[in-house]
């Protein structure tokens, strides 16, 4: 990416945003399909991370390998948001700017929640025991706290599921996205 001149007044924008406003935190949302796609029954994960209410970064990703196990799609998807909430909050401190508490990362996933907060692994995790311990470390350290949610309210569905069209309205204002082709009336 080349550094245009807006580039400073956007970073002292953030700066300003971030520094005004004490209750600012990281808040993200992580899920995962499996072998939901019919031609290859490969699997997929996608996240949001929000900083305060304002949606900062996304990725959704249809994965190359197929997987024997929904709770694997599940605890990579973690591991991956995992990644991201640690990326991002580094460069946050890079600007000198410290969150007084943990990032809140929400899954819709009992088991993938009950694997990152149990440090025991058994022989049914130890395909993904580098996933499984870095993200119990990062647990540990207290990057971010584990919460549940409910399927409804999972912002990331958005970016792993097909969605009807009610469904699809309510996430896409959940995000704070607009319908740029939506007619506008104005007074005169």
């Amino acid at each position: 990416m080349l550094f245009s001149h807006e580039h400073p007044f956007q970073i002292s924008t953030l700066l300003n945003l971030v520094l005004t406003s004490p209750a600012l935190h990281l808040k993200a949302f992580s899920d995962s399909y499996w072998a939901t796609c019919p031609s290859s029954r490969k699997w997929g994960s996608g996240f949001c991370i929000f900083l305060g209410k304002s949606l900062i970064t996304w990725r959704s990703k249809k994965r190359a390998a197929v997987s024997k196990s929904s709770s694997e799609t599940e605890h990579r998807a973690l591991a991956a948001t995992t990644c991201e909430i640690q990326w991002l909050t580094y460069r946050i401190r890079d600007l000198q700017v410290s969150f007084t508490s943990p990032a809140l990362l929400y899954r819709d996933s009992q088991s993938a929640r009950h694997i990152a907060s149990n440090p025991t692994f058994h022989e049914c995790t130890k395909h993904i025991d580098i996933d499984c311990h870095f993200v119990c470390e990062k647990l540990q350290a207290h990057l971010f706290h584990l919460l549940p949610i409910t399927s409804i309210n999972q912002l990331a569905d958005f970016f792993t599921k097909q969605l009807e069209s009610a469904p699809f309205q309510r996430l896409l204002s959940k995000h704070g996205m607009l319908n740029i082709h939506a007619p506008v009336y104005m007074e005169y």
